[in-house]
């Protein structure tokens, strides 16, 4: 594996295998690699002759008060992982090459897409998410990028910036990948102490009672949400930041369900914020299940 710190070898590096016919796969991350980024690089390894990995711990996506200094930045066991999946390339930029003294520009999504779900909760973040992408993904120029879904809105912000610039990079969204108790893996997990971490699988199990309603019939969004801040109100040490429900395309309201919709849920416990979701398509009179 390659491990790579300049962006001009980066591009170099990439640009050499496209013009030799073969496909590059790019999986984006901040490092402190678990299960859920290793089934991105496999991912990409499926369908890609070639996989770029990047590790940036982004500043800009943190906000003043948020974890930036003390993201966990586990470099030599990330290495080790990547190095036994058999990744091709490993992009680690410093912040200086990433923004030189002068930088000014960020690249900004709109609409409903930021307005709700985590929008408010973190302002400013996802222009820094969509920042740094947009620069990654001009220095590793990918056939395709792999992201995951506990990130949905993440995602879907990166898919919308990735049509509206033209980057013609395909996006691959990669199914959440949890712990035995369902709890969504995290590089922030680690954070949480053991009373904690036991409190945290209260979060899933809060949704997929959201998504038992829908499945048995319930069709307003305002009563699903109900049931989840229910279940959540049992777990003391969990404070809700929002539950809501939205079409699972564009993250906008709905208030009747149908079609594809999207049940997401950020909380805190203790420090530490944790988000999750569930994506289902609302059964019609034939009783089409869930995902």
């Amino acid at each position: 594996m390659k491990i790579v710190r300049s962006k001009n070898r980066m591009r170099v590096i990439a640009e050499r295998w496209r013009r030799a016919g073969l496909r590059v796969g790019f999986v984006p991350t901040m490092g402190a690699l678990h299960s859920g980024h290793l089934a991105l690089v496999k991912a990409s390894q499926a369908e890609c002759e070639r996989t770029v990995v990047s590790i940036f711990v982004n500043p800009i996506q943190f906000g003043p008060r948020e974890d930036f200094s003390r993201y966990p930045r586990p470099l030599a066991r990330d290495r080790r992982l990547l190095v036994a999946q058999g990744v091709h390339a490993l992009f680690v930029p410093s912040a200086a090459a990433m923004y030189a003294a002068g930088f000014s520009t960020k690249v900004w999504v709109g609409g409903e897409l930021v307005a709700r779900f985590c929008g408010p909760f973190r302002p400013g973040h996802f222009a820094g998410v969509t920042t740094v992408v947009a620069k990654l993904f001009n220095i590793v120029r990918p056939d395709a990028a792999f992201f995951g879904a506990k990130d949905a809105q993440q995602a879907a912000v990166v898919a919308r910036m990735t049509a509206d610039l033209d980057f013609g990079v395909a996006m691959r969204i990669i199914p959440t990948v949890r712990e035995n108790d369902g709890l969504a893996m995290s590089s922030r997990n680690r954070y949480l102490s053991p009373a904690q971490r036991s409190s945290a699988s209260c979060l899933y199990r809060a949704l997929k009672e959201g998504r038992t309603a829908v499945m048995l019939g319930e069709r307003r969004a305002g009563a699903v949400t109900a049931v989840v801040r229910r279940v959540l109100s049992a777990e003391p040490s969990l404070r809700l930041q929002y539950a809501e429900l939205a079409d699972a395309r564009t993250f906008e309201p709905v208030t009747r369900l149908k079609g594809m919709i999207i049940l997401a849920a950020a909380a805190r416990i203790g420090k530490t914020r944790l988000i999750d979701n569930v994506v289902m398509r609302v059964p019609g009179r034939k009783g089409i299940q869930g995902k």
